[in-house]
Formats: structure tokens, C-alpha cells, sequence
């Protein structure tokens, strides 16, 4: 799992695999800590950076890269509170919580560092159905010193106030401009034969720009037929559906198998980084538009450390964490201007787009899963 992939599915996963762990009612001898390493589950990306484009061999210069912002946050908290970090990355995603928490089995995580709206509309679909079964507790805000310094336009809308964001991306195409003469305009232009087998794209039961640029095809065409017809003339048009961003971009685009990728609009702050050349990292935005992919932060309900795991999410909206968040994991801060020192690096080579497009937990809510599933019914096969 990497930084753009965190959505295994929306069902299936391995129940029986789970049916032995741990449970929360104390059956099994061992139980989790109540001392010890605070349990992040994120990506794999941000805590080791082994995934990620600017952390790896093929890169021109892997030596002027940042290391991954995991390593900074280990380092941080150490220092900052004397205690360490435990980054785990479940290979299921979201799907390997959803699991435990409907076998009431032991949830063995404290906090979760890159969550999105439509994972947790996922999350609410699949428990909603079976009671009242909690995943993640509603935040008190009293204990977080700088919740109220994060832009009102990110919120997740969430009734149960469950996440607060702490970053975010907008979804792009890139593309090679010695391949491409001009890029696509339109979603529309996209089933142009200029660009028959030209872009890489990810699954979204997979990945999270995935689901991202799914999501922004939703906005677009609505959820029904002509969404559907649009992902099927892009099937004809020769469109390469990876996997994973890993796949697409770092195994595929950067190995010039494909001049376009879907991506997001701060890639040349990575390029810029790792000495690339720019014009194999030119930004194209459908419609003068981006899709907003915002990720949060939430503490699980069962958190043995509750209290490190709050001054935890305090940390990452400090000013210094959001800087090193833009630098390190090339997106956007949560948090206002003035809350924020940004590097040149990222202000001279983060692209915003003119228009942003994106759906909230509110659209999401009981409609992400069934569209997914008709997606997959329709169009993956």
C-alpha cells in the first residue's frame, strides 16, 4: 500500500484469516498494550517512502530527495513527547479494520494518518448494517490546541466529527510534453484518438487516485449510465488501468511506457526534488479543474494510548509538521496560510488548480459503495 493506495475493496478480505485474532472481549490471554509504541496505520510511502517516487533507486538524483515524512515524525515524537511510533500498513487497507470491527475483533491501532471521505463512507456502509459498531471515536476538540487552525472548506462533514484533515492533493493528469503535443482539455477529449493509448490510470477498488478520478468522473457524468458509458469509451480509447499509483506512475510513466498518468498537480515539487526533467512532468487540468482529495487523521475507539495518540493529530497540524508534510509528501497544508512556513521548493512547483471539484462525506454516504460495486460489475470485468 503507498501513498495513493489505501482501498483494498469494498467487500470480501480474508474473514476467515480473522477469525482467530484477538478479541476485544478479553477471551484470548493477550491483549494490547496499554503502554508502549504509538500504533499508526497509514501508507507505505509516508512511513518508509520504499513506494514512493522520490525514495527510490530509478530516480536521476534519489540523493536531493526528502526522506519519507515518516522518518521526520519518528524523530519528532521521540523528541517531543519521548515516545516512539509503530507505523503499520495493513495490506487490505481500510478493509482489514472494517473486518475486525464486524468479528469485534482486537483493534490493535491507535490512530489512522491518511483517511478520506469515501473510505469512510466505505466504513460506515459496511458497519452501519451490522448495529452500532464503532470504528473511530468523535474527537473532543478541547484537546487538540490546533484543530481550530485548519480551512473551513476541508472539513469532512462528518455528523459523528470523527476526522480532522491534515492535508490536501488535487487530482491531475501528467504528461510527457516531448510525446504529447498538446494534453487533453476535457473529459471529452480524452476519447479523442489523439490520445488512444496514452494514459495510465489506477483501480479504484485499489487506489486512492483511483477512486479520486472515479469520483471526479461521478461529478462529472452523474452515477448512472452516461458515467458508465464514458469509463467504457475510455476502455476503447486504450486506456491502461494499474493497479496501483505505484504502478502507473513509477513502473509505467516514469519508464516511458505511457506519456500521461493520472497524478496529482503537485507532482513537480517531487520532480524538482529528484532533479527530473520538467518537461516529462507537465500538469494538465480537465476543464481548468482538479479533483480535491483531502486525507485526515482519526483516533480509533479502542486506542490503549488516547492520550498520546491526541497530542499525536496535535502534532501533525503544528506549523512545522504542515511544512514538512508539503515537502516530504508533496500536498497541500490543512491549515490557514498564516499557520503554515511553506519551502521554496513547494511554492515555486505546487500547481493549484483554477476550479476545484470533489465530493463530501455528506454525497458519499450510503452511495460511494454502490457506485464502486456497479463500476466493478460494469466496467472492470
Amino acid at each position: 500500500m503507498d501513498r495513493r493506495t489505501f482501498v483494498r475493496g469494498v467487500g470480501g478480505g480474508s474473514v476467515a484469516a480473522l477469525a482467530g485474532c484477538l478479541t476485544r472481549n478479553g477471551e484470548n490471554e493477550e491483549h494490547a498494550a496499554e503502554t508502549g509504541p504509538l500504533r499508526v496505520a497509514t501508507y507505505t510511502s509516508f512511513a518508509t517512502g520504499s513506494d514512493s517516487d522520490p525514495n527510490t533507486d530509478s530516480d536521476p538524483n534519489p540523493d536531493q530527495a526528502p526522506s519519507p515524512a515518516g522518518d521526520w515524525f519518528r524523530e519528532t515524537v521521540e523528541e517531543e513527547f519521548e515516545e516512539e511510533i509503530e507505523w503499520t500498513v495493513p495490506e487490505s487497507g481500510i478493509e482489514h479494520y472494517i473486518q475486525r470491527a464486524r468479528l469485534d475483533a482486537d483493534i490493535d491501532t491507535d490512530v489512522i494518518l491518511g483517511l478520506t471521505a469515501s473510505e469512510l463512507a466505505l466504513v460506515d456502509s459496511a458497519l452501519d448494517a451490522h448495529g452500532d459498531t464503532r470504528l473511530f471515536e468523535s474527537l473532543e476538540r478541547d484537546r487538540l490546541e490546533h484543530a481550530d487552525r485548519i480551512q473551513s472548506d476541508l472539513a469532512f462533514d462528518d455528523p459523528r466529527d470523527r476526522v480532522l484533515p491534515v492535508g490536501t492533493s488535487y487530482l491531475s493528469l501528467v504528461y510527457d510534453e516531448t510525446v504529447l503535443e498538446s494534453p487533453p482539455e476535457t473529459f471529452e477529449d480524452l476519447l479523442e484518438p489523439t490520445y488512444s493509448n496514452t494514459l495510465l490510470a489506477q483501480d479504484p477498488r485499489v487506489s486512492n487516485p483511483g477512486q479520486a478520478f472515479f469520483l471526479w468522473t461521478v461529478a462529472e457524468f452523474g452515477s448512472g449510465s452516461d458515467m458508465l458509458s464514458f469509463w467504457e469509451e475510455l476502455q476503447t480509447n486504450g486506456v491502461r488501468i494499474e493497479e496501483r499509483w505505484t504502478d502507473a506512475y513509477r513502473d509505467a510513466y516514469l519508464e516511458g511506457e505511457r506519456p500521461m498518468v493520472v497524478s496529482y498537480s503537485t507532482d513537480q515539487v517531487i520532480a524538482a526534488a529528484t532533479d527530473r526533467e520538467m518537461q516529462r512532468h507537465q500538469i494538465a487540468s480537465l476543464d481548468d479543474a482538479g479533483y480535491q482529495s483531502t486525507e485526515g487523521a482519526a483516533i480509533f475507539a479502542d486506542t490503549a494510548q488516547p492520550d498520546l495518540a491526541y497530542e499525536f493529530v496535535d502534532l501533525v497540524l503544528s506549523r512545522t509538521a504542515q511544512g514538512e508534510l508539503a515537502t516530504r509528501n508533496a500536498q497541500f497544508p490543512a491549515v490557514r496560510d498564516e499557520y503554515v512556513n511553506l519551502d521554496a521548493t513547494f511554492l515555486e512547483n505546487a500547481v493549484e488548480p483554477a476550479e476545484t471539484v470533489r465530493l463530501t462525506y455528506d454525497d458519499l454516504e450510503g452511495e460511494f459503495a454502490t457506485w464502486l460495486e456497479t463500476w466493478d460489475d460494469e466496467i472492470a470485468d
